[in-house]
């Protein structure tokens, strides 16, 4: 499995706020919760299980990005944006996530601006993971790499 930084909590009372547009569903091992090039349907929210975060490489061909487990938020960026879904999210194992349809989450997000920042927060982890990420594939080996405007201000 590879190594995951820690998921961004949701506050328990954001997760409180949401139980009345949720939907919990459940996936068997090799489901798919979100296709790559599909519309933005909504956003899902890992509860159990692990889920395979893909990202198309080619024709007919992924690359694993990464392996998310409870606590981690899919679609969120897309659904934002309104975009399509840039990767496929599949079910490693037995996975029960929640959905959050897109007119609702935004609606409850037009309603609820004191939960804005949450969301703020969780897109701009998962705009430095995929920094990380690209940065380590773009590495070179043996060659010590710089470190980031981030890290030199931490």
């Amino acid at each position: 499995m590879l190594s995951q930084p820690t998921p961004a909590r949701l506050s328990p009372d954001l997760l409180q706020a949401l139980q009345g547009v949720k939907a919990v569903q459940q996936f068997r091992k090799g489901a798919t919760l979100i296709r790559q090039a599909s519309a933005a349907e909504g956003v899902y929210l890992v509860e159990s299980g692990e889920v395979r975060v893909l990202l198309p490489t080619g024709e007919n061909q992924t690359q694993l990005l990464e392996v998310v487990g409870p606590g981690n938020m899919l679609g969120l960026s897309e659904n934002m944006t309104g975009e399509t879904y840039r990767i496929t999210a599949e079910a490693v194992d037995e996975t029960t996530a929640v959905f959050i349809p897109r007119e609702e989450f935004l609606s409850f997000l037009r309603t609820h601006c004191d939960f804005c920042m949450q969301v703020v927060l969780l897109l701009s982890e998962d705009l430095h993971g995929l920094y990380d990420k690209f940065r380590n594939i773009t590495a070179h080996p043996g060659r010590p790499r710089q470190r980031s405007v981030v890290e030199q201000l931490n």
